[in-house]
């Protein structure tokens, strides 16, 4: 790559610090179930519980305090459970309680069993026969093995797109190859990403999830001022 275009796709140290926190605060919210893996995705509830939605929507990157505030209070809101036999008003989620609502509600629209209210992979959206590992899924294995980024995925058999995995890889390669971050929102990220979160935030039943689809569309229309990016949107099939 000549200096020439690495300059024009270099980024600041604030944008990529943001994409970072971006990346692996979002990422793992849809990619991680949470009662099969709480280990790894509890903490990042409980942090989100606690947390006071008009501050951390002024620290929060690329979206305006009072556009953000609403979505993050929704999302902060469903990880709150009132106890009801103390009369206590809303309490932080608490790391040894299952909160069922939020268990089953995502798998309701990410897992299964039976049809998934919001399929989390790029191709069920742009494949005519709305299926995994379809033409978007490969055109990202070959942009991947083309630049030599490798995807730690949870599962071998789990398709590339799915929209947790490309948010944890946009914070990868934000950190460690950011000439790439570009291209890979433009032809791969934002293509079907916001159509899929709208349909997720009108399919869920649960703040929570109403709030993830809602500050994560937020925050990637953003991503797509700020770094001026050129997105074609292509045919929806579902």
């Amino acid at each position: 790559m000549t200096e020439e275009v690495l300059e024009a796709t270099a980024l600041s140290p604030e944008v990529r610090e943001g994409l970072v926190f971006v990346g692996q605060t979002l990422g793992p919210l849809f990619l991680h179930d949470p009662a099969l893996e709480r280990e790894v995705v509890w903490p990042l509830y409980e942090a989100l519980a606690g947390a006071d939605a008009r501050a951390l929507a002024e620290e929060w990157p690329f979206v305006a305090a009072d556009d953000i505030e609403p979505a993050l209070a929704a999302l902060i809101a469903g990880l709150r459970f009132d106890d009801r036999e103390s009369g206590a008003e809303a309490a932080a989620l608490q790391g040894s309680a299952v909160h069922e609502d939020l268990v089953w509600e995502y798998r309701r629209l990410f897992v299964g069993p039976g049809a998934k209210a919001a399929p989390p992979w790029g191709s069920v959206y742009t494949d005519k026969d709305q299926v995994v590992f379809g033409q978007a899924t490969l055109d990202l294995r070959e942009w991947l093995r083309a630049n030599t980024v490798a995807v730690v995925k949870r599962q071998s058999d789990e398709p590339e797109d799915h929209i947790g995995t490309m948010l944890e890889l946009l914070a990868w390669l934000a950190e460690h190859r950011s000439q790439l971050v570009r291209p890979y929102l433009e032809q791969h990220l934002l293509p079907w990403a916001p159509h899929f979160l709208e349909l997720m935030e009108t399919a869920s039943d649960q703040p929570f999830f109403q709030g993830l689809a809602r500050t994560t569309a937020l925050t990637l229309d953003g991503i797509r001022h700020d770094l001026d990016l050129a997105v074609e949107v292509p045919r929806f099939y579902r």
